[in-house]
């Protein structure tokens, strides 16, 4: 299969964006809570689909009948991961927060095992230890020696548990009940789709942003243009158009070329860091990403080996 100029863009945009959205809200600390920016952000960008999925509105019997599964994926993929992102900027760097959700793969292999019963083959351990070395290298901020002492950032184990998160999600994706496929499964189109997780992911993210505001330290919003601007990429930029874009070129690239299109999320936000917030990377930033790419690498190759076989 050929790669081509247009799929490469395809692959491209998401992890830009996505890269994109850790700059934004590690520059937006202070200005909103991490809680009311996610609530904000799928809140936006549910007002900013509705043109193009309002026929789903007309399907509430649908929507009841797939609650359970619609409103678990709305929890993990809107409300827990993107929150827990943005909570994890507010001790640790874009960088870090990038690198280490680069190590989906392994708590992919895990989840796939304990939760799905799909065992990984030897070259996606390899891979997944790699990937883990790579983790490694970022939370002891290149001191391995000192690795069984390290101090864990807050940011950092928030960041391990929102790829958690996200690893289930994606699995609820990859393994839907009966009632999401075959016949059985709803005409809806990408847009219809994500609306349909979004109405159950907005009502998580807009009660804990609530929550927040009641029960813990509540953060006054300082509205401005900068804010305004943030909300507004954010919304548009990872949640829709990514969303669009790595849909389709997963579907003509394949999943397996996909990964190594999504590892590039943290190059973007080292080279957005530097140009933006000053946080030039150190020397074990790069060998982090070399050996999570690397993971990939072998760990997408055991899968390919296991298709053919």
């Amino acid at each position: 299969m050929k790669l081509s100029p247009r799929m490469a863009l395809l692959l491209t945009l998401p992890p830009l964006m996505w890269a994109g959205n850790a700059i934004v809200g590690r520059l937006m600390v202070g200005s909103i809570s991490p809680l009311a920016l996610n609530a904000l952000r799928w809140g936006l960008a549910t007002a900013l689909l509705l043109p193009w999925a309002w026929r789903l509105m007309l399907q509430p019997r649908l929507l009841l009948q797939r609650w359970r599964y619609l409103a678990l994926c709305g929890f993990l993929g809107m409300g827990c991961y993107n929150a827990l992102q943005y909570q994890a900027l507010r001790s640790s760097s874009p960088l870090n927060v990038t690198l280490i959700a680069a190590s989906l793969p392994v708590w992919m292999l895990a989840v796939g095992a304990l939760m799905f019963g799909v065992k990984p083959r030897r070259q996606q351990i390899w891979g997944a230890a790699l990937s883990l070395a790579g983790v490694a290298l970022v939370i002891s901020r290149g001191n391995l020696q000192t690795l069984a002492q390290v101090q864990f950032v807050r940011g950092d184990l928030l960041m391990l548990l929102a790829i958690f998160s996200w690893a289930i999600y994606s699995w609820l994706l990859a393994r839907p009940p009966a009632s999401m496929q075959g016949e059985a499964r709803p005409n809806w189109d990408w847009a219809s789709t994500l609306m349909a997780q979004l109405l159950f992911g907005l009502v998580f993210a807009g009660g804990m942003a609530g929550l927040e505001q009641i029960s813990l330290q509540p953060q006054a919003i300082q509205w401005g243009p900068g804010l305004a601007l943030a909300l507004l990429y954010v919304a548009v930029g990872p949640s829709l158009i990514a969303y669009r874009c790595w849909g389709l070129g997963v579907a003509s690239a394949g999943p397996a070329v996909a990964a190594f299109f999504g590892n590039l999320t943290p190059v973007f936000a080292a080279l957005m860091s530097a140009a933006l917030l000053g946080e030039w990377p150190h020397w074990y930033h790069g060998a982090a990403f070399a050996l999570i790419a690397a993971g990939i690498a072998v760990s997408v190759a055991g899968g390919m080996a296991g298709r053919r076989s």
